[in-house]
């Protein structure tokens, strides 16, 4: 392992907070749509955390595991791996009826030309779900895309702000959170909707975008002017710890880091790493998709991952070669068409 991965992989260790909340919760732990970005990851940190709290619990990942090597991947971590298509319904209704549920399934991209199967997987997907387990807790991943576009010197949307979705997408992930606050109305179901925007890994993300696009002397498009950005392994971290937040009705909570970050200072940061003068394009907007997440600080701190860390580590990754996925954000979207 190299330094820079050693680096990484110490990020991305769980905190004494999560092994303790880990050592509180009881029941064992499914996550449903374990595939893609974000699953493998946490997948990974709830299974190492669990066993340094000692602790007896089972961690079961489902997806349709059809990305090579995905099954052998999560098996490797001690997790248990179903394949199933969740709009299946009998399929879904087979999986194992546990305590604690992490849902991540849902589309984003290329849902333009897409809508209704967009609207089948976010919104209708999620009644099923929640009819399923209705006797558990649930951690909803949700989007700050739910939100308008706000001023920049407001500080982004807190949970209070009134949702009001650009395009389909935001628009099918908003009747995502319906559909799981009427069943938490109906049944008592205690439930967290994790309102996340965005998270960075190395391997993707905001960061990792602006980055290329400045080291390979390509025009980057600022009229969305300013972004929020966290650390995945923190948001990770959050979205476990959240299965202790859940109540019923539903709680609101958004992810994300501390700071409204301007793309051009960003963009100028990854310049000087790389001796590259950024080619910017376009004028910063008034407005921008951002959101404040001082309550999930006041829940769990602040991210333990600094923005110039992940700046930093981004480059070093570009710089090594390292891995990436080539998955576009289109954080720079302001119609709401991806």
């Amino acid at each position: 392992m190299t330094q820079l991965e050693q680096l990484v992989d110490s990020l991305l260790q769980p905190s004494e907070a999560l092994i303790a909340d880990i050592a509180k919760l009881d029941g064992d732990i499914i996550i449903l749509g374990v595939g893609g970005k974000i699953g493998p990851s946490l997948a990974k940190l709830l299974r190492q955390a669990i066993d340094r709290a000692g602790v007896q619990k089972r961690v079961i990942g489902v997806s349709r595991l059809t990305e090579p090597g995905l099954k052998e991947e999560l098996e490797s971590y001690g997790v248990e791996a179903i394949a199933a298509d969740l709009l299946n319904d009998a399929e879904l209704q087979a999986l194992p009826d546990v305590k604690n549920v992490l849902y991540l399934a849902g589309t984003k991209f290329g849902t333009t030309g897409k809508e209704a199967f967009t609207w089948a997987m976010n919104t209708y997907l999620p009644g099923r779900v929640a009819e399923k387990y209705k006797n558990s807790r649930i951690v909803v991943y949700s989007t700050g895309n739910v939100y308008p576009l706000t001023p920049v010197f407001a500080g982004g949307a807190d949970e209070n702000v009134t949702p009001s979705p650009v395009g389909e997408y935001g628009q099918s992930c908003l009747g995502r959170e319906r559909m799981f606050q009427h069943f938490s109305n109906k049944y008592g179901t205690p439930i967290l909707v994790y309102r996340l925007n965005y998270a960075n890994d190395l391997h993707y993300g905001v960061l990792l975008e602006i980055a290329k696009t400045v080291r390979e002397e390509r025009e980057l498009d600022v009229r969305m002017g300013h972004v929020n950005v966290i650390w995945q392994g923190d948001a990770n971290e959050m979205a476990i710890r959240s299965l202790l937040q859940t109540s019923a009705p539903a709680k609101l909570l958004n992810i994300t880091g501390p700071e409204t970050a301007p793309v051009r200072w960003i963009a100028n940061e990854f310049g000087k790493i790389f001796n590259k003068k950024p080619i910017l394009v376009g004028e910063e907007q008034s407005t921008a998709l951002l959101s404040n997440a001082s309550e999930s600080f006041r829940l769990f701190g602040y991210p333990k991952v600094t923005l110039l860390q992940m700046i930093q580590l981004t480059a070093a990754w570009l710089d090594a070669g390292g891995k990436m996925n080539n998955k576009d954000t289109h954080f720079q979207e302001r119609e709401g068409k991806f």
